[in-house]
């Protein structure tokens, strides 16, 4: 790494901080839903979609649904019938209701429940029965114990070639102070927990050109290949 590129990450990394001081990731939307991501991470997402052309993708966290409706929209242009399962542990019925009278709700199953409940787990594995290739994203309760559980879960769903997303991993590159009335933190969140899990599951391994290209991202590291069956 340069000097150049040493201060171009030091610049990413305050413009970062404050962008998450403004709440940022919420000034954008999908065909009609907030998706409460940043940009750069939605072109990401894209790529890889295309790239991969899964038949179902596995989202945890739904929040407004933005994100649902994006990875539906992305399979609805490639054709076929790939489905999004998204799964959150409380859908507010205002957001179960949007979500439900959006044209590509067509390709989008609710799950309410913990994404780590037996109960909901086994529900998705029988729904990727018959699927040719799963994509897995992470994105609900961000604390290391819970992130490593839903990756030790869901990871063996993902193929060669396919991804698993840890969103939300920046969390350990920001003050403390930042999470004042949650669980996770620095030493505690999920990028914590991808280092854990890749520790031992080297079916997995970090896609470093992902991270070099995005620079402005709320997954560093998270986006994980897979490169064994």
């Amino acid at each position: 790494m340069t000097s150049d590129d040493r201060a171009f990450h030091q610049l990413t990394s305050e413009w970062f901080q404050e962008s998450c001081k403004r709440k940022y990731s919420y000034r954008f939307s999908w065909l009609g839903r907030p998706i409460i991501q940043y940009p750069q991470d939605v072109m990401a997402m894209q790529e890889i979609v295309w790239k991969v052309r899964p038949d179902l993708i596995v989202e945890t966290g739904i929040a407004h649904g933005g994100s649902l409706i994006f990875h539906a929209s992305l399979l609805e242009l490639m054709g076929g019938d790939g489905q999004v399962i998204g799964i959150d542990i409380d859908i507010r019925q205002h957001n179960r209701a949007e979500i439900e009278r959006h044209p590509m709700f067509k390709r989008i199953r609710l799950l309410e429940g913990s994404s780590t409940d037996p109960a909901v787990v086994q529900r998705i594995y029988d729904a990727a029965k018959g699927k040719e290739r799963a994509l897995v994203i992470l994105d609900s309760h961000h604390t290391h114990a819970h992130v490593l559980q839903e990756m030790q879960l869901y990871s063996p769903l993902v193929g060669p070639g396919s991804y698993l997303i840890v969103m939300d991993t920046v969390v350990e590159h920001l003050p403390k102070a930042m999470f004042p009335d949650r669980p996770w933190g620095p030493g505690d969140n999920p990028k914590t927990a991808v280092h854990q899990f890749l520790r031992t599951n080297k079916r997995f391994v970090i896609d470093d050109e992902m991270n070099r290209k995005l620079m402005i991202t709320a997954a560093p590291d998270g986006y994980l290949k897979c490169v064994e069956e």
